[in-house]
């Protein structure tokens, strides 16, 4: 296992996936239910979602090295604008109206489960969880820094998200995200170019 791949995507995931509407249903969903189901729940679906993703990343390595580097440039570089130019406003109504369709708080770690797993499918960290995969050829340091790192996310929505918002405002989360996103797509760029 590669720490430096782990901690990378560790990184990442946490900074794209803090502004995101999950997360703010996740913060939604634990003011309104006892946190540890809502944790439980979220964490076991975005761990699924990371395996997911690094298959997915382990199928696209397969590929040849120029074609990899584009394709892993191109979906940098549309995270990097999805950061970017998606507004807030939007992210949090979407997290809003995901936590508005639980009702039964017997069942919060089934619902919280069930909204992280159908609110992540293509969403922007599967897809960054996936690049990192195919360009690294570490699956198992992408799925541990992934998982780790989405894990802590919804810990931190659950724990004290609407705290947090108020000191760190998601849209500064979400540009530093975009950023790093778009410097990784330069990086790829370069990388596909050479060859």
């Amino acid at each position: 296992m590669n720490l430096s791949v782990v901690a990378l995507t560790f990184g990442l995931m946490f900074l794209a996936e803090f502004p995101d509407k999950t997360m703010i249903a996740t913060v939604i969903l634990s003011s309104r239910y006892r946190p540890w189901p809502v944790w439980a729940g979220a964490a076991s679906a975005f761990v699924v979602h990371a395996g997911i993703a690094v298959v997915a990343g382990a199928l696209l390595a397969r590929l040849p090295h120029r074609v990899v580097e584009a394709v892993t440039a191109g979906l940098f570089g549309l995270g990097a604008l999805y950061l970017l130019l998606k507004r807030e406003t939007t992210e949090y109504a979407e997290g809003e109206g995901e936590a508005a369709k639980v009702h039964d708080a017997r069942r919060v770690a089934l619902a919280a489960f069930g909204v992280i797993f159908v609110g992540e499918f293509g969403d922007l960290t599967q897809i960054l969880a996936a690049n990192l995969a195919a360009k690294y050829h570490q699956p198992l340091s992408v799925f541990v820094g992934a998982a780790l790192g989405l894990a802590t996310v919804s810990a931190v929505g659950v724990i004290g998200g609407r705290a947090v918002i108020r000191i760190i405002p998601l849209t500064v989360v979400r540009k530093t995200a975009g950023v790093l996103l778009a410097a990784l797509c330069a990086y790829s760029v370069t990388s596909a170019v050479r060859g």
